[in-house]
């Protein structure tokens, strides 16, 4: 499979598969694609894994495209200004994305929901308690809120985020809490009563415009007929 990102703020995702290739995708995340495939819907590995899916923000139903002829082409668009990243993942290795994050991947890609293994972390970082695990072999590609910064961390160094702005990361950081300190600053910070901590070795991938501080955002300037 040949696959090519175009486009800044608005990405597209173009991919171009030889006869008997296959993708799998959320229900709704095609955008285009010419004649010669054949598309097939259901639970991509039985009930339970379709209901795993819908809680950490997927579509219960996947909908599977196989290449009927070589040299055939399917987009997906993105559906949030953002970027979209492109993770050619070896045998076992592992991401571990936000909430509908997952936008496409090869058959070979198993994508299942992902417990936090921490109460806190759960309940105060953010993230919430079901994430997405996608692990390889093959090509997956993830849809990321506004413009991404990758950040590579040492063994046993921390990083402090706010909530909401973790879109990525490998299996080997482990995520938890701390809550932030002084009074002064928990009323009038703006930064809340907790921030995420990060810490390696491995790599995380930081968004810059979560969908949730967007919507924050707008919120107000909304007429109140519609809120």
């Amino acid at each position: 499979m040949d696959a090519k990102i175009t486009g800044e703020f608005l990405p597209v995702l173009n991919c171009k598969l030889k006869k008997g290739e296959q993708l799998f995708t959320e229900s709704g995340a095609m955008s285009w694609m010419t004649e010669g495939f054949k598309m097939e819907t259901n639970t991509n590995g039985g009930l339970m894994k379709g209901l795993g899916r819908a809680l950490s923000g997927e579509s219960l139903f996947m909908n599977t495209y196989t290449a009927e002829n070589d040299d055939v082409e399917i987009s997906f668009a993105s559906s949030l200004p953002g970027e979209i990243l492109e993770f050619d993942l070896s045998n076992g290795q592992s991401i571990i994305a936000q909430k509908q994050a997952f936008l496409c991947a090869e058959k070979s890609v198993d994508m299942k929901m992902h417990f936090r293994k921490k109460l806190g972390a759960g309940l105060f970082g953010g993230e919430g308690f079901i994430m997405q695990k996608i692990t390889g072999p093959g090509k997956a590609y993830l849809e990321i809120d506004g413009n991404v910064v990758k950040k590579e961390l040492a063994d046993g160094e921390v990083l402090k985020v706010d909530n909401g702005y973790v879109a990525a990361m490998t299996e080997t950081v482990s995520l938890d809490i701390v809550t932030v300190k002084g009074f002064k600053n928990i009323m009038f910070g703006g930064e809340g009563l907790f921030l995420t901590t990060l810490k390696g070795p491995g790599t995380v991938w930081l968004q810059s415009m979560p969908i949730s501080k967007l919507a924050g955002t707008i919120y107000p300037y909304l007429p109140a007929s519609s809120r």
